[in-house]
């Protein structure tokens, strides 16, 4: 059961943030469970990674429908689509390591689900409407930090698009069976003990990795 990490946050060499503690959680609970294998890491922002835009994939896409030959670069940028695609399916569990951005996922996030949601290879589309084919037990993990609360069903709760965004194309776009969500959450509201609310989204991952591997 392959596991891939994505650390989505920018300053991704810092272990003082907490979505890269909860990261390092996740990686103690692995360890402690599955000693003898290992999980794959990769950070978002120290990776070269094209982008839905004319220049890149939107050009390279519209290139191959028209039988055109890439350029020398856009071959290149195609070969780091492909990469990131085949490695992204040959991992059943997928962990995201991120902080909340204005309510939302980090740019290289989207940059990332740009590269991997391709129809025919994680989706397909049908007389019905898209259909997933990321259906052999695939399950994905997000490991969340906000400065706010989003749980408290208040003028918050809606504005929390990444969760959202993130559970739909995966489960309901890509097909996968199961999305989990670990908060770290209200690290930047007044009255919060920031401790606790870290060790709370402890308790809150350990009981999630047994769900995620059970």
């Amino acid at each position: 059961m392959q596991t891939l990490i994505i650390n989505a946050h920018p300053d991704f060499r810092n272990t003082a943030h907490y979505s890269i503690q909860l990261e390092q959680a996740f990686l103690q609970h692995f360890q402690s469970r599955f000693s003898e294998d290992t999980v794959d890491i990769i950070n978002l922002y120290d990776m070269a990674m094209p982008q839905a835009t004319v220049p890149e994939l939107l050009g390279i896409w519209e290139k191959q429908a028209q039988h055109v030959t890439l350029s020398a670069r856009e071959q290149q940028l195609f070969a780091i689509n492909q990469q990131l695609l085949q490695q992204f399916k040959a991992h059943h569990r997928i962990v995201i390591a991120m902080p909340l951005h204005n309510f939302n996922v980090p740019a290289r996030l989207k940059d990332y689900i740009d590269n991997i949601l391709v129809a025919r290879e994680t989706f397909r589309y049908t007389e019905n409407g898209s259909v997933g084919l990321m259906t052999d037990d695939y399950r994905v993990m997000l490991l969340q930090a906000s400065g706010s609360i989003y749980t408290r069903n208040d003028r918050y709760t809606p504005m929390e698009f990444s969760r959202l965004y993130l559970d739909k194309m995966f489960t309901e776009i890509m097909g996968f069976d199961q999305f989990e969500i670990v908060r770290a959450q209200g690290l930047q509201t007044q009255g919060v003990d920031v401790p606790q609310a870290l060790k709370q989204a402890k308790v809150d991952l350990a009981a999630a990795f047994e769900r995620f591997y059970h």
